[in-house]
C-alpha cells in the first residue's frame, strides 16, 4: 500500500526518522561524523563511576581535629559552567584549619578541602576552554577533601606532562599565595631585605626560593635546625631561631641591615610575630599578613604605623584570582617557573583520607616542613 503513492512513501519516511531520532538520539549523536561530534563536545557529558554517593571529609559542627568524619555522602552534579574532578589528591592547608575550627565560620555540613589535583570526568554543557573529559587538572575550589569535586574552571589549570598529580595539588594553593605576595602584595626587587617567618612551612619555602630568585637578601625564622637547614636549602640567607624568644631576631636584623630594618616582611604566622613584624621593618617599609598559624591578630591601634610611616596590608589569596583572567595570569608564570625547574615544591608526607585527622594536628603542632597531602584513593 505504501508503495503506490510517493506521499505516503515520504510521509512513512518522515515518521521513521522521527521515532528513530527521538528514542536513539544518543546513538545518531555519537555516531555523527568526527569534525561535527567535536563541535558539538560541550553538550556531551561522560561519569566514570555512576554511583549516586562518594565518599567525603565533612564537619557537622565547628571544632578540634577530633570533629572530622569520613563519611558518605552525595557526589556533586556539576553546573554548566563546571567540571566534575575525580579527586587524586588534596592540599592539607592552614585554612582548612582555620575553616573547621570556627575562625573562618562556616554553614554547616560542610566538606573542607581548597585545591586538588585529579582527572575531568564530566564537562558542563556551557565550559569554555579547551577542557575535556580525561584531562589531568589541577584546581583551587571548595570541597576537595572528597572523591569528586564540581570545579568552576575560572580557577581550574590544566597539568603539563612533566607535572604529576602530586605536584599538581601541591603547588596551586600555596605557589599562588607566594607568588601573589611577592610579585602584587609586594614587588620584591633585586637588593631587598626580606623576611619571612615560618620560612620552612610550605608556602614558606616557596617564598625563600622566590625571593632569591628576585634577587633579595632573604631572612628566615624556623623554630629547629633542621628547619633552619631546609630553610637554606631553599634560598635563606640568614636564618633566627625563634623558639627562645624574638629578641635576636631583632639583633640580628639591625645587625644585617645598619640598623634600617628590613624593606618588607611576609607573615604567614600572626598573633605570635605581628608585634616584632612592625618592630623590624623599616621606615616605610611594608608587612604583609597573609596567615595565622598562631592565633589571629588582635585589633591593632593604627597610629603604631606612623612612627614609621609603615605600609600594612592583610592579603589572601581569592582576592588575587577573582576571574579566570587574573588566575590564569599568576598559574601561567607559576608552572612556568615550575617546568623550568626553577621552584622546587617539597611534599613532607601523603596521608591516607581517612588519617586526615593526623595531617591536621601535625600541621596545627608545626612538625611538619613543606606541603601535606590527602591520597583520596586509599
Amino acid at each position: 500500500m505504501w508503495r503506490n503513492s510517493a506521499g505516503q512513501c515520504f510521509a512513512l519516511s518522515t515518521m521513521l526518522r522521527t521515532l528513530i531520532t527521538s528514542r536513539f538520539s544518543p546513538c545518531i549523536t555519537l555516531c555523527q561524523p568526527l569534525q561535527q561530534r567535536q563541535l558539538a563536545r560541550p553538550l556531551l557529558k561522560r561519569t566514570m563511576s555512576s554511583a549516586p554517593t562518594m565518599n567525603a571529609v565533612q564537619i557537622a559542627q565547628h571544632g578540634d581535629s577530633s570533629i572530622l568524619a569520613y563519611v558518605s555522602v552525595p557526589k556533586p552534579t556539576p553546573k554548566s559552567d563546571q567540571v566534575l574532578v575525580k579527586v587524586a589528591y588534596s592540599g592539607v592547608n592552614f585554612i582548612d584549619t582555620y575553616q573547621r575550627s570556627g575562625l573562618y565560620p562556616q554553614k554547616l555540613p560542610f566538606i573542607l578541602g581548597r585545591e586538588g589535583s585529579g582527572e575531568i570526568v564530566e564537562v558542563g554543557s556551557q565550559v569554555t576552554g579547551d577542557f575535556q573529559v580525561g584531562d589531568r587538572v589541577a584546581f583551587v575550589g571548595p570541597g576537595s577533601y572528597a572523591e569528586y569535586d564540581a570545579v568552576s574552571t575560572a580557577t581550574l589549570a590544566k597539568l603539563p606532562p612533566a607535572v604529576s598529580l602530586e605536584q599538581g595539588a601541591a603547588l596551586l594553593l600555596q605557589g599562588l599565595t607566594a607568588w601573589s605576595l611577592v610579585r602584587q602584595a609586594y614587588k620584591v626587587e633585586k637588593g631587598d631585605w626580606v623576611l619571612i617567618h615560618a620560612a620552612a612551612g610550605g608556602v614558606g619555602l616557596l617564598l625563600c626560593q622566590m625571593c632569591k630568585l628576585l634577587g633579595a637578601n632573604v631572612i628566615g625564622t624556623t623554630s629547629s635546625e633542621a628547619k633552619a637547614n631546609l630553610a637554606k636549602q631553599n634560598g635563606a640567607d640568614y636564618i633566627v631561631d625563634y623558639s627562645n624568644g624574638y629578641d635576636s631576631l631583632i639583633d640580628k636584623v639591625n645587625e644585617l641591615t645598619e640598623n634600617k630594618g628590613v624593606h618588607v616582611v611576609f607573615d604567614g604566622v600572626g598573633a605570635a610575630t605581628f608585634d616584632v613584624s612592625l618592630k623590624v621593618v623599616r621606615r616605610l617599609g611594608t608587612v604583609i599578613s597573609f596567615g595565622n598559624s598562631s592565633g589571629a591578630v588582635p585589633p591593632v591601634n593604627i597610629m603604631r604605623l606612623a612612627e614609621k610611616n609603615i605600609r600594612l596590608m592583610r592579603t589572601t589569596l581569592f582576592q588575587y584570582i577573582t576571574t579566570h583572567d587574573e588566575f590564569e595570569a599568576l598559574s601561567k608564570e607559576l608552572l612556568q617557573l615550575v617546568a623550568e625547574n626553577k621552584l622546587q615544591f617539597a611534599i613532607h608526607k601523603i596521608y591516607n583520607i581517612k588519617d586526615v585527622k593526623e595531617a591536621h594536628d601535625d600541621l596545627e603542632g608545626r612538625k611538619t616542613t613543606g606541603k601535606l597531602l590527602l591520597n583520596l584513593s586509599p
